[in-house]
This record gives structure tokens, sequence and C-alpha cells, in this order.
């Protein structure tokens, strides 16, 4: 077998410095599109559910009270964590690709069927059900996104993946605001062809995937050399031909590999105990603080304007927008400084700035100062700095562990930070929300705040310095052996 062989042969290998050396082509755009629709369909998921809340609590509908509509958030979230556990260990063990078609189908199957939701528990069901493929799609696409895409670019092309999943609300809330139009359709009609168009997004996105390889890296620490070096000679012909035929850069460096196959939990736990503390610290504070931040606002988002500024439910959507892309255009502005200045200073800055802002925004609402067009300016503000230090926490976990567990970590930050920030937040909201009290309100926003600025704090102390580093440098892979290999044990491919 190939994996016990690599128990006696080294193989030195040059894989990961010929994809880190490729210049930006029409192949990384490819990447960029088809594996970043994720989260655009992530935010569609959840700008349907917040948009609909109000809908769902009518008669004609799913009649549901304040509480069941805003903790369909919370059962989605459940389904995301699970789901990413299991897709996750999934992912490191059969590959990024398998994984990324998988979860998808997941997806669409569950996303199909909420369309056709009945009474709470079906819907409930369903929406656990979405939130599976969603956090398996987590874990897989940060894996594949970050090893195939070259080091000096991969901070800002992570951040603007990450920060599409608000194209994905502003698309949704576009969508709902036709569709839970009342003139338009039927009350019980349009919010069930909101799910549908969803899932024909996804299914146009699951055509597109297919045209995506495997990992090189993921293939070459399996022991699968040929077929990564085959995977990079498809991808570095492409780009030739884009350039006219010009030659690549010669690549800087190699690396000698000892496949070991799969990594146990033990491993996995004593790697991010023992070896790597602060990254694991840093790692919870970011994620568990983005999470209780963003669902503890987003989800009751149309909760929060229809009962504090008695705004019709079928108007939520056009506020939304403006809020929505807000949130894009962050990444993409200030994004490429993560690249340049470094993580360490811009992920602490972000978080920090989005506290503060929380804070004030907070009183203000508190002392009855806002109405529904300020509150809307002033989230949009807060959220420009928040989604880039949102996507940030994202591109932390997965690009400071070894390979081997990086499908893995990002499970597992993930869950935990959704578990320990995020879950709950939706349901803890809707009943801050139920008292009719801003003040009330204002106190979990006041808790929200806290949160992220003190996760900022974190980052200056443990932040990773990985701008422009080759994943290989930033974290030693498990099956990489020295370069001072016995050249009677080792074999170059």
């Amino acid at each position: 077998m190939e994996t016990m062989q690599s128990k006696t042969k080294a193989v030195k290998t040059d894989v990961p410095a010929r994809m880190d050396r490729l210049p930006w082509s029409r192949w990384h755009w490819l990447v960029v599109i088809s594996l970043g629709i994720t989260w655009i369909l992530d935010g569609l998921e959840v700008t349907i559910v917040g948009s609909i809340a109000s809908v769902l609590s009518k008669p004609q509908t799913l009649h549901l009270s304040t509480v069941e509509a805003s903790s369909a958030g919370t059962v989605y979230l459940i389904g995301a964590v699970l789901g990413a556990l299991v897709f996750g260990r999934m992912t490191d063990q059969m590959g990024r690709k398998k994984l990324f078609m998988i979860t998808l189908l997941v997806y669409l199957g569950a996303t199909i069927a909420t369309a056709f939701s009945f009474n709470f528990y079906w819907f409930a069901a369903c929406r656990f059900i979405t939130g599976t493929g969603i956090g398996g799609e987590y874990a897989a696409i940060n894996s594949a996104i970050d090893e195939l895409i070259p080091a000096r670019a991969r901070g800002w092309t992570d951040l603007v993946i990450n920060g599409t999943w608000w194209i994905g609300t502003a698309f949704g809330a576009a969508m709902t605001g036709v569709l839970l139009n009342p003139n338009l359709f039927p009350i019980n009609v349009g919010w069930r062809l909101s799910f549908a168009l969803g899932a024909v997004l996804g299914l146009a996105v699951l055509l597109v995937r297919r045209y995506v390889p495997e990992s090189p890296r993921w293939l070459m620490m399996h022991g699968h050399f040929e077929e990564a070096n085959k995977v990079v000679d498809e991808i570095e012909q492409e780009v030739r031909r884009e350039r006219g035929g010009e030659p690549l850069p010669e690549p800087e460096s190699a690396i000698y590999i000892r496949p070991r196959g799969a990594i146990g939990f033990g491993e996995i736990a004593k790697t991010m105990v023992r070896l790597y503390p602060k990254r694991t610290i840093l790692g919870l504070s970011l994620m568990s603080a983005q999470a209780f931040f963003y669902n503890a606002i987003f989800f009751t988002y149309a909760l929060v304007l229809t009962t504090f500024f008695h705004l019709p439910a079928e108007s939520v959507p056009l506020y939304q927008i403006p809020f929505a892309i807000g949130n894009v255009i962050g990444p993409l502005t200030i994004g490429r400084l993560f690249d340049t200045i470094g993580r360490r200073k811009m992920i602490s800055f972000t978080y920090i700035i989005s506290g503060v802002l929380l804070a004030i925004t907070s009183w203000l609402f508190a002392q009855g100062m806002l109405n529904v067009v300020t509150i809307t300016i002033c989230w949009s503000i807060i959220f420009f700095f928040a989604s880039t230090g949102s996507s940030s926490a994202y591109l932390t976990v997965s690009e400071v562990f070894p390979l081997e567990m990086r499908a893995m970590v990002i499970a597992l930050f993930y869950a935990i930070g959704t578990g320990v920030g995020g879950a709950f937040a939706p349901f803890i909201f809707g009943l801050l929300i139920q008292t009719n009290q801003p003040v009330i309100l204002s106190y979990g926003y006041y808790a929200g705040a806290l949160f992220m600025a003190a996760a900022g704090v974190v980052a200056i102390f443990f932040g990773v310095d990985a701008e422009r580093k080759s994943l290989e440098s930033i974290a030693k892979p498990f099956s990489q052996a020295d370069d001072e290999e016995d050249p009677q044990t080792a074999q170059a491919i």
C-alpha cells in the first residue's frame, strides 16, 4: 500500500511552492466563484428566514409564535454545528472535492423540502438538515480555498469570499421584498417560493463545481503524489495558455513528505492544546465573538424593525439591502490590508472598532434617539468593519494549524464558537425583543459589543503573522520530514 511504503520512504515534492508561485488567472476566479458561492447561499438562507419571521407568525401561514420564529435560526445553527463536525472529519479523510459536492446536495434537498413546510416541526426539521449541509460546506470550502490560492493573495481572497455572504443577503432581501408582497403573491405562497428559488441557485453552483479539482496539497499529504502533480500540471498549462505561453516563475522550494494517513482525535486535541495553545485560544475567541455578534443582530433584524419601529413586514428587505452592501464593501476595500499591514493589526482593529461602535449605537437605541433609517445606517457602518473581522476568524483558524487536520479544526472552531457564541443568541434575543423594551434589548447588544472587543484584545497578544507565508511555513504538516532526509530513504517526484 502507498501509505505503508511512505513509512520507510519520504518523497521530495514542490507542489506547495508551485501552487504559491502561480500568477493570478481565470482558473483562480473559477475557484473563487464556484466555492465562494457557499456563503452566498448561507446569506440567502439566513436572510430569507429573517425576512419571513414576521410573515410566518400570521394565521394564514404557519402561525408561529415570536419565540418559534426566532428559534428557527437556532435550529439552523445547531444543524450547522453538527454538520461541520461530521462532514469536517470526512473532509480530512475523503478529500475536499467529494465533500463540497456532498454537502451542497444535502443543502439542496433540505431547502426544497423547507418550501413544503406545513407546521413548525417540519419547518424546524428542514432548517436543521439545511444547516448540516451549510456547516459541512464551511469546513470543506475553507480548506480548499486556502490550499488552492497563492500565499500572497490568500488573506484578501479568503476575506472577500467569506464576505460574499452578504451578496446572498442582498439577493435574499431583494427577492423576498418581491415574493412577500401580498399584492403580487398570496401570503402563504411567497415565502415558499423564496426557498424554491434558493435551491435553483444552488443547483447551478453544483454544475460549476465539477470543474474544480481536488486540492493538490490534500492529495500530496495522503500519498497521491502522481495525481497531485497531474493536477498542478493541468493548472499550470491553463495559466500558461492564458499568458500566451509565457514561462511561469520557478518554484522556490521543496519539502519532504512521508504520508501518515488519517490523524486521530487524540492527536488533534494534543496539537491544539499542547503545541498551539495560543492559536487555540485565539481561534475560539474570534469565532465565538463574531458568532454572537452576528447571530444576535441579524437573525432578529426583521423582528427589531417591525417591533420597535413598526415597519411593515414587506418593507423589511428594503432596509436589509444597504446593510448587506456595507458588509460586502468592507472586505473588498480593507481586506487587502490583511496581506500588507498584517493579520494581527487588522484583526484586532476590526474587532475592537466593531465593539465600540455597537456600544455607542446600543446607547442611542436605548435612549430612543434612533429611527428605522438611522439605526440601519449605524448598523451598516458597524458591519463594514465587523464583516471583515468576522471573515478573518475563518481565515485564521484555517491557516494556522497543520494541513492534515485543517478541515476538522475549522469544524471544531466553528462548532464551539457557534455553540458558545451564536446558536442560542437568536433565541435569547427573541425573548429580549418580546419584552418590547428597548433598554432591555440594549443590554444584549452591550454584551455583544464587549464580547467582540475582548476578542480583538486577544488578537493583539496571540495573533499569528501569517501574511504572505506558505501554509507549510505557518504550521508544519505532520507528514513533513526534515530537509536533511537521508538520500538513501528519500525519492523525488
